[in-house]
C-alpha cells in the first residue's frame, strides 16, 4: 500500500491551513497515494497550550462544512484520509476525534480520543472529553486501521486491543515537541523514547505504525512558556519496528511510503507473540494499581 503523510507547520489562519493541506493531499493522491494520514489538530493552532473557553468556538459537529470539505477531498481523490478534528458533541461536549473518510468521500468510521493529558503546555482536559467507542479498527478499502491519536501512542494497551480486534496498520495522529524551559539532552531523550515506544508497538503487535506529527513552533497565548517546537519526526515503522521511513524535525515534509501489507503474516510466524500470550495471567491489568 502506498501511504502519503503530511507534517506541516500550521498558522493562525485555519482556511490557509486547511487550503494547503488539500493541495498536499490532491499532490500526494496524484503521485499515486491510496491512504493519507494527517497530523493531530490539523486545521489550526495547537489551541490546548492555554485553558481558554474561547477556543471552544473552534469546535466543530459531525456534520458541518468541514467534514464535508473532507468527505469531497477524498472523493475527488479517490484516497483514504485520516483526519483529526475538534468535535463539538453537544454544547459544552467536546472530544478530540480522527475522522476517517473512504474513497467515496463517505464517514469510514471514527474514533474519539481515549487518552487525555494533563501536562504544562497540554491541557488538553480542559477541552476534551476522554473517547466512548473504545478501541475498534476501522475498516476501509484499503485495510482495517487502528487509528489512535497522539498521548495513546504512549499506552501498549490500546494498540493490543487494536491488533487483537484484527487491525491491519497502526495510525497516531499527533501534536508533541519540546517545550523551552526542558535541557537539551531531555529534548533529546523525550523525543526518542516517543519514537521508540511505538515501535515497541509494532514488534509487540507485528503491525506496521504510522504516527504523523506537527513540525514548527507554536507560541503560547498566555505567555507562561516560551510556546512548543513540534518535533516533527514523523515516521512509518515496519512489523519488526524497522523504520521505512522518518521526516526531519524541523521543516514541513510530505512523502509516500510503501508498505507492504503481506509481510505482517511473516513476521507473526517467525514471533508468534499472539499465540504465546498467557491470557490466564493478565486479570491484573484492568486494576489501577496493584498494592
Amino acid at each position: 500500500m502506498k501511504v502519503g503523510l503530511i507534517q506541516q507547520h500550521n498558522t493562525a489562519a485555519i482556511d490557509g491551513n486547511r487550503a494547503r493541506l488539500a493541495d498536499k493531499i490532491r499532490k500526494l493522491a496524484a503521485d499515486g497515494a491510496e491512504l493519507i494520514v494527517n497530523q493531530e489538530l490539523h486545521d489550526s493552532l495547537y489551541f490546548c497550550q492555554e485553558e481558554s473557553v474561547d477556543s471552544c468556538d473552534l469546535a466543530i459537529g459531525l456534520h458541518s462544512p468541514v467534514i464535508d470539505f473532507y468527505g469531497a477531498l477524498a472523493r475527488e481523490t479517490s484516497t483514504v484520509i485520516v483526519t483529526s478534528i475538534f468535535e463539538r458533541r453537544a454544547p459544552g461536549l467536546y472530544h478530540n476525534t480522527a475522522v476517517v473518510f473512504e474513497k467515496d468521500g463517505s464517514i469510514a468510521g471514527k474514533y474519539r480520543k481515549m487518552h487525555i493529558p494533563d501536562d504544562p503546555a497540554y491541557y488538553e482536559k480542559f477541552y476534551f472529553t476522554p473517547g466512548d467507542i473504545g478501541f475498534e479498527p476501522i475498516d476501509t478499502s484499503v485495510g482495517s486501521l487502528g487509528v489512535m491519536v497522539c498521548w495513546d501512542q504512549w499506552y501498549p494497551e490500546g494498540a493490543r486491543l487494536m491488533a487483537l480486534k484484527g487491525a491491519q496498520l497502526l495510525i497516531y495522529p499527533t501534536a508533541i515537541g519540546t517545550e523551552s524551559t526542558d535541557t537539551l539532552d531531555e529534548q533529546a531523550r523525550q523525543l526518542e523514547a516517543w519514537v521508540t515506544v511505538q515501535r515497541g508497538h509494532a514488534v509487540a503487535n507485528g503491525l506496521p505504525v504510522i504516527a504523523v506529527n506537527r513540525v514548527g513552533h507554536e507560541s503560547d497565548p498566555s505567555q507562561r512558556t516560551a510556546g512548543i517546537t513540534f518535533w516533527g519526526n514523523s515516521f512509518v515503522a515496519g512489523p519488526q519496528g524497522e523504520f521505512l521511513f522518518r521526516a526531519p524535525a524541523d521543516c514541513e515534509t510530505e512523502a509516500i511510503v510503501d508498505i507492504d501489507m503481506n509481510r505482517s503474516e511473516q513476521v507473526r510466524r517467525w514471533w508468534p507473540f499472539l499465540r504465546d500470550r498467557r491470557i490466564d495471567a493478565y486479570s491484573g491489568l484492568t486494576a489501577r494499581y496493584l498494592d
